[in-house]
């Protein structure tokens, strides 16, 4: 199976578990997380909970862009930061030239490329919240949210992490 069907699979996945009552970053997780791809238990996926609706209905980070990067994580986090016992080194795993922050910076950002925004309440701002457009919104945000985790999982696995930085608040390229 080619890189595209994998991700149309997961976008297609993540918009069915919104159909399913999951919220919008349960549904991204879930999604990537049933491709099989990490070793953690199913149980892992309560951690997305709290980030629907920007955080609580809050509407600060689309919770869909939050599940992504939960997801990802599962796969390319840092399982035992500890063991990069020199401090310097440790950092530099994050933010250094191959460092794994370059991967989740391109996450928002492609996201809000796409659709102007990664904030919660920007994106769903003009609908009443138990509307059906705004569902049907939502759901679009979710699929590719999940496309763009999936993306970049898929390519972290095939190039490691040295992809260039988008804005960031470090000032890194």
């Amino acid at each position: 199976m080619n890189k595209e069907e994998i991700i149309n699979r997961v976008r297609e996945r993540a918009r069915n578990n919104y159909r399913t009552g999951l919220n919008c970053a349960e549904c991204v997780f879930r999604a990537i997380y049933d491709e099989g791809i990490t070793d953690l238990p199913p149980e892992v996926i309560s951690l997305a909970t709290g980030f629907g609706g920007g955080i609580g209905l809050s509407g600060n980070t689309c919770g869909a862009v939050s599940g992504a990067v939960l997801a990802v994580g599962s796969v390319h986090g840092r399982k035992n930061p500890e063991a990069i016992e020199d401090m310097h080194e440790r950092a530099m795993d994050l933010s250094g030239e191959a460092g794994r922050y370059r991967l989740f910076n391109n996450i928002p950002r492609e996201f809000a490329e796409q659709f102007g925004d990664v904030k919660c309440a920007n994106l769903v701002g003009p609908y009443e919240w138990t509307s059906r457009e705004r569902h049907k919104l939502c759901q679009g945000f979710i699929g590719e949210a999940a496309a763009i985790g999936m993306r970049w999982i898929l390519e972290a696995n095939e190039k490691g992490y040295r992809m260039p930085y988008g804005p960031n608040v470090a000032g890194l390229e």
